[in-house]
Order: C-alpha cells, then sequence, then structure tokens
C-alpha cells in the first residue's frame, strides 16, 4: 500500500516546522556588505580570492579534460598511421 501526501508551504515555513534557524536576515547582511565593499573599492577586496575555491577545483577539471583530449587524439593519430602504412 502507498500514500501519496502532497504539502504546500513556503521554504519560511518549512524550515520553522524543521526547527532550522531563519538565516535570511544574516545572508542580507553578508550580500549587503559585499556589495558595499565592492561599489567602494575596499582596499582588502580581491574578487580572485573570493572565487578562488571555485576555480581550483575548475581549472583541475579542466586540465584533466584537456589531457584526456590529448590522449586520445594522440591515440587516434597513432592509429591513422598505422592504418596509413598499410596500404
Amino acid at each position: 500500500m502507498k500514500f501519496h501526501i502532497d504539502v504546500e508551504m513556503s521554504p519560511a515555513e518549512l524550515r520553522k516546522l524543521m526547527g532550522l534557524p531563519d538565516l535570511e536576515g544574516l545572508q542580507q547582511r553578508m550580500l549587503d556588505e559585499l556589495q558595499t565593499r565592492m561599489e567602494q573599492g575596499v582596499e582588502g577586496y580581491d574578487p580572485m580570492q573570493l572565487m578562488q575555491p571555485y576555480l581550483k577545483t575548475s581549472l583541475a577539471g579542466m586540465d584533466m579534460m584537456q589531457q584526456l583530449f590529448a590522449a586520445s587524439m594522440g591515440a587516434a593519430g597513432a592509429k591513422t598511421q598505422k592504418s596509413g602504412s598499410d596500404r
């Protein structure tokens, strides 16, 4: 036997029901602070440093993908040369 229950509620209502903290105010203050620093060009604000955790993994992934493509192209080139020399 299966039961299917649909419940409509807002994210705020779900957080309250689950007992999770409401971090909307904290998140908004952090975003406001970030925007203020960007607008003022405050010393110490470095967009690259902000994105560094994401870039490290992305760049490593791109490097791995390039190596994979290079290896597969090298293997395809070797097959082409062998089949061309058989003629």
